[in-house]
């Protein structure tokens, strides 16, 4: 099974790619990430991680199910992509990529996961379950973050040269 899921950001693709480059950085970004824990690294850049978020299922309560995985995680700075291989439980063998393309004053980030197991079934219930609402919140999330980095950004660089308001 192939599902994808896309988020306009008004952002350059870079800053994007800067905040989720990091996935240990994730659980201080990312309100439904928990823990993000390095386990391994690999001579080729790549890192085996085990990573914990909460699904939330009512969310006026604040109640959640915590969903936990590992994967070896690969970042692409000249692509500015990342991709995930699930390893173990419920999920393994799923790949997970990202990419981000810049386009005219932001990016589209798309998350598209590959998940063939043995039951066709359980790949349903695993996109409609966990992995739409766990990456859906996690690109509305960056998204925000990244919205409002570069928006400062942008104050930032109009109020140079400005004089300061005095005080009366």
């Amino acid at each position: 099974m192939r599902s994808a899921l896309s988020i306009d950001i008004d952002a350059p693709g870079t800053l994007v790619f800067e905040l989720a480059r990091d996935v240990t950085r994730w659980p201080a970004l990312l309100p439904h990430y928990r823990d993000v824990r390095v386990l391994e690294q690999h001579a080729d850049g790549s890192t085996t991680a085990r990573m914990l978020a909460i699904r939330t299922v009512v969310p006026a309560l604040g109640y959640g199910i915590p969903v936990a995985w590992r994967a070896r995680v690969w970042v692409d700075p000249p692509t500015l992509g990342l991709r995930f291989r699930h390893l173990g439980g419920a999920t393994n063998g799923m790949d997970v990529s990202w990419r981000i393309e810049p386009g005219d004053g932001g990016c589209r980030v798309t998350i598209e996961h590959v998940f063939e197991p043995r039951v066709p079934a359980w790949a349903a219930f695993v996109d409609a379950s966990f992995v739409r609402p766990i990456a859906g919140r996690t690109l509305a999330t960056f998204k925000s973050i990244a919205e409002s980095a570069a928006a400062a950004s942008q104050e930032a660089r109009s109020t140079r040269g400005r004089p300061a308001k005095k005080s009366p």
